[in-house]
């Protein structure tokens, strides 16, 4: 093995200490390119140094090293705690690393004395109530909540809403609230409605049909047949959603975890367990560039599922189960335990109902990495003809600009990228347009693109090989002008513009060249094509979704409130004397400055603001 010239491992490894710990590897530029742990930190630490027996990908990583950094911990629990701590803070290129920051859904009940609510939550559960979950996607947790709002009615409405009813709403006219609003329900009804629904999501359904039936068979004999039959159907519903479960009532909560790999790309899917019911599941794609093994594979994304979140402890099941024996990982287990503040069972070796549940995990993670490599060589193919359709021989990463704007109020420029594997969300951007005329399509490009690449300059961001603009000869005329100010001739450049018909696949296309635009017509069938309509229905969706959440803030804020000098106080003043917005805007220059704190100087300001038109 050639030895890697920026570290002197010998020397290194001679003081190394035997004790548990991590290991930071760290390549030139500082940046931390891999973290391990070890129960004896010498004797892994050498292993990437031994003569003979590593991986090409293991040996490219050890020839980038510069030097590893050490903290050592008293017990290798703390070291794998620290470990997924480190990772998730600096998502080292080299480890497992499992891409999904995306928080999940919650339902929570929140702790009104009187009548709760049950509501779709997202974020830190540092609020007060009960949280349910976490869901697999929003979805499911809206499903859930319109189920309990069928069965059991407990309200769901906002707080201000509540508050303010003098009379029921549609919810209780479609009988999906009991109107607690208004007093139509006791508190101890509505109380026996929440105990209900907290069973439901806690997945006690045999207790829950147990109660309800006691309550049916009461309410008949006292001849409240009316209360009975209310009873009666919630039991029919709450059957009715078991019989929707593969398997219902064999067991507390669980996560089974999946494992499937084919080549480089892994998958792998955790299927929710609660109360012995399936409620959901979740497909994962983990990167290993080191070419791990399936056991070690496992056990890190179990680790950094679990390990990496303190408001996520209560969440972890008691048990987990795995496709893959993870018997010689034994401090996941312990990491879990205390990580959890109670004991975890990491399981792989079940029978019955739970071995069904992990063939199940395992037959989803095929399909999920069927599907995901087919969709990844489908990627592929499109960006190797779109290369040879432009004849770059580089080409890994496509940047595209649209701008949206309604009549030119909140024009929003945004920018989308997208590599082989897809559309990089992280590296979106957008761009509010000041400053420029309202509908001036060319300068709102003009001003995205300066401080695009104004800022690329300045060493920010990654550049792109190509940029792509919606737009014809005008546009590109733009980007080409901003390109060439910056001495970015280099980056290719290319426009995407509907053609005569305005229908989809009859797109022109407008190549720059050194003598000018060439115009090239793809056929319908083309993969490039598809490409460049899939990047350009990104950019358009993207620069419409920023526009109107910046159109809806613009308008939220009140017109009174954009006048200089005009506080809250004397805004209430205003608004009192005149009696609303309209006796504002009626009043004279000179009736204006009757108002309490309102000076002939300013009510002249006030009155230019309003009457601009």
């Amino acid at each position: 093995m050639t030895s890697p010239s920026l570290f002197d491992y010998r020397g290194f490894l001679k003081n190394l200490t035997r004790r548990p710990g991590v290991y930071q590897m760290i390549d030139a530029s500082s940046k931390i390119i891999y973290v391990g742990k070890a129960k004896n930190l010498r004797n892994r630490v050498s292993s990437y140094f031994r003569a003979s027996g590593l991986t090409a990908k293991t040996l490219a990583m050890v020839s980038k090293i510069s030097n590893i950094e050490i903290t050592v911990t008293n017990t290798e629990v703390e070291a794998l705690l620290l470990e997924q701590t480190l990772i998730q803070a600096h998502k080292p290129n080299y480890n497992i690393y499992m891409r999904d920051d995306k928080s999940y859904p919650f339902i929570r009940l929140t702790e009104h004395s009187e009548y709760p609510r049950l509501m779709f939550f997202r974020g830190k559960r540092k609020r007060a109530g009960q949280f349910f979950g976490p869901y697999p996607s929003a979805p499911a947790t809206r499903e859930t909540l319109q189920l309990l709002q069928k069965v059991f009615k407990v309200r769901q409405c906002q707080e201000s809403y509540f508050k303010n009813r003098s009379r029921p709403c549609l919810q209780y006219q479609i009988n999906r609230c009991t109107a607690p609003c208004v007093g139509l329900i006791s508190k101890d009804d509505y109380a026996k409605d929440v105990k209900r629904s907290v069973m439901f999501l806690n997945g006690k359904s045999d207790q829950l049909l147990e109660d309800l039936r006691v309550e049916m068979d009461s309410a008949a004999l006292n001849q409240e047949f009316e209360k009975a039959a209310v009873f009666r159907d919630q039991i029919e519903r709450v059957r009715l959603i078991q019989s929707d479960q593969i398997v219902t009532n064999k067991g507390d909560d669980a996560d089974v975890m999946g494992l499937s790999i084919e080549g480089i790309y892994v998958c792998v899917q955790v299927i929710f367990i609660r109360g012995g019911r399936v409620v959901g599941s979740k497909s994962f794609f983990p990167v290993s560039k080191l070419g791990a093994e399936p056991a070690e594979i496992m056990a890190a994304c179990i680790a950094q599922y679990y390990l990496t979140d303190e408001n996520d402890k209560d969440n972890i099941p008691g048990e987990i189960i795995s496709s893959i024996d993870l018997s010689a990982f034994g401090a996941l287990k312990d990491a879990l335990s205390s990580f959890a503040d109670r004991r975890i069972k990491i399981s792989t070796k079940v029978r019955g109902h739970r071995l069904k549940w992990v063939r199940l995990a395992v037959t989803n993670a095929e399909e999920s990495l069927l599907n995901f490599i087919g969709g990844k060589n489908n990627s592929h193919k499109r960006f190797s003809d779109l290369q040879a359709v432009l004849g770059f021989s580089k080409f890994d990463r496509v940047e595209c600009f649209d701008v949206s704007h309604t009549s030119g109020e909140s024009a929003v420029a945004s920018c989308v990228v997208f590599d082989k594997d897809g559309p990089i969300k992280n590296d979106y951007r957008r761009f509010n347009i000041e400053g420029v005329t309202g509908g001036d399509d060319y300068g709102a490009m003009s001003q995205a693109l300066s401080r695009r690449f104004n800022r690329l300059k300045r060493g920010e961001g990654k550049e792109p090989d190509l940029l792509l603009v919606d737009g014809g000869k005008g546009q590109l005329t733009q980007a080409r002008r901003i390109l060439s100010e910056l001495a970015l001739d280099h980056i290719g450049l290319l426009g995407i513009a509907k053609g005569i018909s305005r229908r989809a696949g009859q797109e022109t296309l407008f190549i720059f060249e050194q003598k000018g635009f060439d115009e090239v017509v793809l056929p319908q069938d083309s993969g490039a094509l598809h490409l460049l309509q899939n990047i350009r229905d990104e950019a358009h969706r993207f620069a419409i979704a920023s526009h109107r959440y910046k159109r809806a803030k613009t308008r939220k804020v009140s017109p009174f409130e954009q006048i200089a000098g005009l506080g809250p106080k004397r805004r209430r003043a205003l608004l009192k004397h005149f009696g609303g917005r309209q006796g504002v805007y009626a009043a004279s220059q000179q009736e204006l400055t009757k108002v309490e704190g309102i000076s002939t100087r300013l009510a002249a300001v006030i009155y230019a603001d309003l009457h601009l038109d």
